[in-house]
């Protein structure tokens, strides 16, 4: 998995685990099993449920900012969040057992964190050409 995706969803559980307690243990979880393992484990928004949500929109953040790059160098923050609403919706990635304000709080923390892991350099031990 993408270390901005990664990054992003660490620090995105981070900053949710005070609504969310445990969330950054389960994320670290979800990051351990397969994309294939945590397809459809939304639940009744039990904290691994959270967690798989959290990674999906880790995921989708990164895939629309890259889809956007190639239209503007520097896509929005709040553009970003537009479109990965839009996207949850069209798909029903988003459970229905989730309140509107926990679903838009997960997308706006998720998505600010992504671009912010997005923005860092890579570390010395992650430079491709090491």
């Amino acid at each position: 998995m993408h270390d901005t995706i990664t990054g992003g969803a660490r620090a995105a559980a981070l900053r949710l685990a005070d609504r969310h307690p445990g969330l950054p243990d389960h994320v670290e979880a979800a990051l351990h099993r397969s994309s294939s393992d945590r397809a459809g484990q939304y639940g009744d928004l039990d904290p691994v449920g959270l967690a798989s949500l959290v990674m999906s929109v880790a995921t989708l953040a990164w895939t629309v900012y890259n889809d956007l790059r190639t239209r503007t160098p520097t896509p929005r923050t709040d553009v970003v969040q537009r479109h990965v609403r839009v996207r949850l919706s069209e798909t029903d990635q988003a459970p229905g057992s989730i309140d509107a304000a926990d679903l838009e709080q997960i997308i706006t923390v998720t998505v600010a964190e992504v671009l912010n892991a997005a923005a860092l350099p890579l570390a010395e031990d992650d430079d491709p050409e090491s």
